[in-house]
């Protein structure tokens, strides 16, 4: 959010973390964002870095047939090959909007030439690309990848703060229950 209210937005990020913490879903959420056509939703607006939800592009992201969010699973597309193909595509503008968002998820899975030809892309990116890179084994990834990439590290919530944050939520309802149901 600081990101969108400063109007300093990168070129890619890299989301790392164990399995179900939510990567993929904030790819997609930071997509939306990025892509939202409402002028509130963009730098300089009321609401910088939220989606509205209701533009033409936000329903595409939401119904999956977007054609500038590419979501690409590393572990199916690992080959330079693949990796060739989206050089190829990020020349292209996007059809609706200023940004196009390739999503890679499970980066670490690419092979050394894959990761070779992705950092030519990372490097000189065009102004209208923006990667998001989710892995859980960031260790995988090579230094001249990560060099290039804002990370943000993704951990789970432990049950006391969920447990907590509910409680707060039933005690505004006035719904009474049980610590043992909380938990």
């Amino acid at each position: 959010l600081n990101s969108f209210r400063q109007n300093k937005l990168g070129q890619a990020y890299l989301l790392t973390g164990t399995r179900g913490v939510g990567k993929t879903s904030v790819a997609r959420i930071f997509a939306k964002a990025l892509r939202c056509e409402n002028p509130d939703a963009q730098p300089g607006g009321k609401n910088p870095g939220i989606s509205c939800d209701l533009c033409p592009s936000c329903q595409e992201i939401n119904a999956g047939s977007s054609m500038d969010v590419l979501e690409i699973d590393g572990a199916s597309n690992n080959g330079v090959e693949n990796v060739r193909e989206i050089r190829e595509q990020v020349k292209f503008m996007p059809s609706r909007g200023k940004v196009k968002v390739y999503i890679i998820d499970e980066v670490h899975m690419l092979t050394n030439a894959a990761f070779n030809a992705l950092l030519k892309t990372l490097e000189e990116p065009p102004a209208h690309v923006t990667f998001i890179l989710a892995t859980t084994e960031v260790q995988k990834i090579p230094a001249t990848i990560l060099s290039r990439c804002q990370r943000f590290d993704f951990r789970r919530v432990p049950q006391a703060s969920i447990q907590e944050h509910l409680q707060k939520i039933l005690q505004l309802e006035e719904i009474a229950t049980e610590s043992a149901a909380l938990r």
